[in-house]
């Protein structure tokens, strides 16, 4: 990182490698002492650290007791562990994110079941337990609490002390209508109060969006008075992981794929395809496109529905649709080169349009393990060979570390892309858990 001239690194803490049975066991002061040094090497470096608390994994013993995140008790166990945190490493850190992307978890968890706890009901999937038409807003309800009440410790104990800020991250999406009728450009709507508003209208707000009132209603858990104090204006910045953006079609007045047509999905059905051709460029993962114009549409929005509240474009980055394994071709990655220049100009120019953006991310440093994909997809700027784990720069390295230098793209038409389109956003990059 030092040497590609990054100012900024995003990592996540295992809760398990600091509290391996949560607040039922003890704290593991090996777990304490790994991220200390990680921490007080990226200080040496003038690197500064942007810490994720929560990146999905939990303690199993809190799933075997009460169910983790579908029992309100899991919000304190949250606190218990952001506190522990904040005390350990707080005196450095300057930038906390409480959790990384509960709206992607929720739908991966308890509505397709494809993550832990494998949460499913027909016709989203046929998992052991689960029913994806109610279990999703509960679990996103206790997290939005648990965040809120982290934020409301953070800010009463420590903020003023140690001199941070504290936000979160949401896994974010832009749409476009399928066809141009009212009822595709009402899905777009729809869909994104459904994926973006459901985590950040009630941080910013107290109440969850309009539409998944309406569509949802009994099953959307009901903030209390009490509640609503302290989880209205829970942020000091929003977060955003934005790879692509997708089609919208409306499941209300239409036939629709069944799931779709269901209330927890708003009624919209989501594609990359319209007759057969991909919204964008295709990616390794099948539902990501390259799609730039769609960065600066949901800076936009985001600027538009929260006040132009600041932001960080936490992650962003591409993996290749065909997977390589040569290493000579996985190094002359020319596509990801172009992939974040397109990226990159698009959020220059939103910035330029006002939005009051802080930060940007590429995902990822190295090639790392991705979740249920392993090491299949490959978004990193260094290659790591598997056998040795030596890493090696991609092309895509070498062009980021030029940019940071402040070099041009190498593309006239990019419309001036230097870092100076940025003034003083913080340019860094990240990994997972795994790949630290």
């Amino acid at each position: 990182m030092c040497s590609l001239g990054t100012n900024a690194y995003r990592f996540s803490i295992s809760w398990t490698r600091i509290l391996p049975r949560g607040k039922f066991g003890q704290v593991n002061p090996r777990g304490i002492m790994f991220y200390n040094k990680l921490i007080d090497n990226l200080l040496e470096r003038g690197i500064k650290p942007f810490v994720t608390i929560h990146h999905h994994d939990i303690p199993q013993e809190l799933v075997d007791r009460y169910g983790g995140w579908l029992s309100p008790l899991m919000q304190e166990d949250f606190v218990y562990f952001a506190e522990i945190c904040f005390k350990s490493f707080g005196d450095r850190i300057k930038n906390w994110i409480t959790m990384n992307e509960p709206n992607l978890l929720v739908d991966m968890s308890y509505i397709r079941g494809w993550y832990p706890p494998a949460h499913c009901s027909p016709p989203f999937g046929n998992c052991s337990a689960g029913n994806s038409d109610i279990e999703p807003p509960i679990a996103m309800h206790n997290m939005i609490l648990g965040h809120a009440k982290a934020v409301k410790l953070y800010r009463e104990l420590f903020q003023l002390k140690q001199g941070g800020s504290i936000g979160i991250v949401g896994f974010a999406e832009y749409f476009e209508p399928l066809r141009d009728n009212e009822f595709d450009r009402q899905a777009v709507s729809r869909a994104l109060a459904f994926t973006n508003a459901w985590l950040f209208d009630p941080l910013v707000y107290g109440d969850y969006p309009a539409e998944m009132r309406l569509y949802l209603g009994s099953a959307l858990p009901i903030f209390s008075p009490e509640e609503i104090n302290y989880v209205k204006g829970s942020l000091d910045f929003i977060g955003m992981n934005f790879y692509t953006s997708l089609y919208t079609k409306d499941c209300i007045h239409s036939a629709c794929i069944s799931g779709w047509d269901r209330p927890i999905r708003g009624f919209v059905y989501t594609t990359g395809e319209r007759d057969g051709e991909p919204i964008g460029g295709r990616c390794g993962n099948p539902r990501f496109f390259v799609v730039p114009e769609g960065m600066e549409k949901i800076v936009s929005y985001m600027k538009e529905r929260y006040s132009n509240m600041p932001m960080l474009v936490t992650e962003n980055g591409f993996s290749p649709p065909q997977q390589n394994d040569q290493v000579q071709a996985l190094l002359q990655d020319t596509n990801r080169v172009d992939f974040h220049k397109s990226y990159l100009a698009a959020l220059a120019r939103a910035i330029r349009n006002g939005a009051d953006v802080r930060g940007y991310f590429v995902w990822s440093l190295i090639d790392n393990f991705e979740w249920i994909d392993g090491y299949s997809q490959r978004f990193g700027l260094y290659y790591v060979d598997r056998r040795t784990l030596e890493r090696v720069p991609k092309l895509s390295a070498k062009w980021y570390k030029k940019f940071l230098a402040n070099g041009t793209t190498d593309h006239s038409n990019e419309e001036d892309l230097t870092t100076r389109s940025f003034g003083n956003t913080i340019l860094g990059s990240e990994a997972s858990k795994a790949a630290i």
